[in-house]
């Protein structure tokens, strides 16, 4: 298997059902804080603080630069004015560096500096969602594997997974084993669909 067929793969891969057990609707959102970037400038994301504005979408995806991870942040960058219509804030979250989310937020062909992504480098976040975490696939390290810009990848890999929280911590819905599009359609009809809900207790 070579690398232009690694990635789709890998995604596949990723999107398949696993002995992992994603946190499902009703069960409390663990509080996290992780290094951001926004637009290409740093910052700290906070779960709770974000809160307290409302729903929040937490997305967790692969790696930034790579196929289907490309794709889901262009599409909520592309829809980003309909999740703050809703009320929602939304937040990427990967196992890049935040160097990589950087370069990642300001590019105009995907987050395009509408979509802040967040680093969490040590999987910690990740895990405490519940989610599957791989540091190879078919055989390749994930520091030989290249990017869809031909450079490195080195950092391991979370699955797909979208968790639609709510005021009081609590997660409203959980989004997984479908395409990028379809993951966004599915947040956005989430977070529409709470608007004007009373907050979890």
């Amino acid at each position: 298997m070579n690398l232009k067929t690694l990635l789709p793969a890998l995604a596949l891969a990723l999107l398949a059902p696993t002995v992992h057990a994603a946190l499902e609707a009703g069960a409390a959102a663990p509080d996290f804080k992780a290094p951001a970037s926004l637009a290409g400038k740093e910052f700290s994301f906070s779960l709770a603080e974000a809160l307290k504005k409302g729903p929040v979408v937490v997305y967790f995806y692969p790696s930034a630069y790579t196929q289907g991870c490309n794709i889901q942040a262009h599409t909520f960058a592309e829809n980003i004015d309909k999740f703050h219509a809703a009320g929602a804030t939304v937040v990427g979250v990967s196992l890049d560096s935040i160097e990589r989310l950087k370069e990642f937020s300001a590019d105009p062909d995907y987050c395009a500096g509408k979509l802040p992504v967040a680093s969490d480098a040590k999987a910690e976040i990740a895990r405490a969602y519940g989610l599957k975490v791989i540091d190879s696939f078919a055989g390749k390290q994930a520091a030989t594997m290249l990017d869809s810009r031909g450079q490195q990848i080195g950092h391991e890999f979370t699955e797909r997974v979208t968790f639609i929280v709510v005021p009081g911590s609590k997660i409203a819905r959980t989004i997984g084993g479908v395409s990028p599009e379809e993951n966004v359609k599915a947040a956005l009809a989430a977070v529409q669909a709470l608007k004007g809900a009373t907050p979890a207790k």
